[in-house]
């Protein structure tokens, strides 16, 4: 029987996170495991910075924003002979096992430790939904909220001053952001790197609902596909005349209170990771599909490609265009 697991957490904050290591703090305890924290990602793991909880601890942080144990980028862990520091220092305080939750490159580092002898589940944290072989990842919904609010009142004063709207959306490359907060805002234009328009484009389909007298726009765009939504909004508005302005949403959309979905994946997640860690499984990731729990080999998700979706931006750019 294992007797002692960690939990770290790495790469970007998610929503969600804290209650994902209450959970497996909790599971590991009802089952008579003595639990671990390792902060901030690998390079606490690599320095040592690993201390005993309980469940006092994991009570007090369900509900926070953010990761209480903190994160950090740590690319020196891609050295074997710095992931072997952080198996030694696991390996001198008995602690067998590891759950990580963050992204693809959290599941990278976990999948190589567990050819070390550490057994590592990895849990999907990020609020970009960019994990493919889960439907959804842990801050994604918070996150979601966060840009649904943002845009619901930006467009409160762009339909009092008849103008347009440029909003920037985080993903990281991930378009799912975007898409569903154009879905459930009724954002006029949308754009992702998977659903790409040029500058040009949107500038005309604003001129074009200016011209049938639409009293206010929202354009919806992800991060890192354009040089400046500042730009891209001066470009629309000499384009259609609407006074136009951007806003990018920032960090805003990492922090805040998890959503009840958030915590109740978290939770269920963090309980089922424990569960394949006493079975003495490792190298494996929990996934939400087809609304149920499952648990792959980490090397199959990083070698899925990512679903195709142009069926769906099809779809609302018809609907939105009406």
């Amino acid at each position: 029987m294992i007797k002692k697991i960690g939990v770290l957490t790495s790469g970007g904050d998610a929503p969600g996170m804290n209650a994902a290591v209450a959970a497996v703090i909790k599971a590991a305890i009802s089952k008579g495991i003595t639990p671990y924290v390792i902060r901030e990602g690998y390079k606490g793991l690599v320095n040592n910075w690993i201390e005993e909880v309980n469940i006092k601890f994991a009570s007090e942080i369900m509900a926070r924003g953010g990761t209480v144990i903190g994160s950090a980028r740590f690319v020196e862990f891609k050295d074997e002979k710095v992931r072997q520091v952080g198996v030694d220092n696991l390996k001198k305080l008995g602690i067998e096992a590891l759950v990580v939750i963050g992204g693809d490159g959290s599941y990278q580092g976990a999948e190589k430790l567990t050819k070390m002898g550490i057994n590592c589940i990895g849990l999907p944290g990020t609020i970009d939904n960019d994990i493919v072989s889960s439907d959804y990842t842990i801050g994604f919904d918070t996150a979601l909220n966060t840009v649904v609010r943002s845009i619901d009142a930006i467009r409160d004063t762009m339909n009092s001053h008849n103008r347009c709207a440029v909003v920037e959306i985080m993903g990281n490359g991930c378009g799912d952001l975007t898409l569903y907060a154009a879905t459930a805002t009724g954002a006029e234009v949308f754009s992702t790197s998977e659903s790409l328009l040029s500058e040009e484009e949107i500038a005309q389909e604003v001129k074009r609902l200016a011209e049938a007298g639409k009293r206010s726009v929202i354009v919806a765009i992800a991060e890192k596909i354009y040089p400046s939504a500042h730009e891209l909004a001066k470009k629309i508005e000499a384009a259609s005349g609407y006074v136009t302005r951007a806003t990018v949403l920032g960090h805003v959309q990492r922090g805040g209170t998890p959503s009840a979905m958030d915590r109740y994946l978290a939770v269920t997640a963090g309980m089922f990771a424990v569960e394949q860690i006493i079975a003495g499984k490792g190298g494996l990731y929990i996934g939400m599909s087809e609304n149920k729990l499952v648990a792959r080999d980490i090397d199959s998700t990083l070698n899925t490609p990512r679903v195709d979706k142009t069926k769906e931006y099809l779809a609302l750019r018809a609907i939105n265009k009406a």
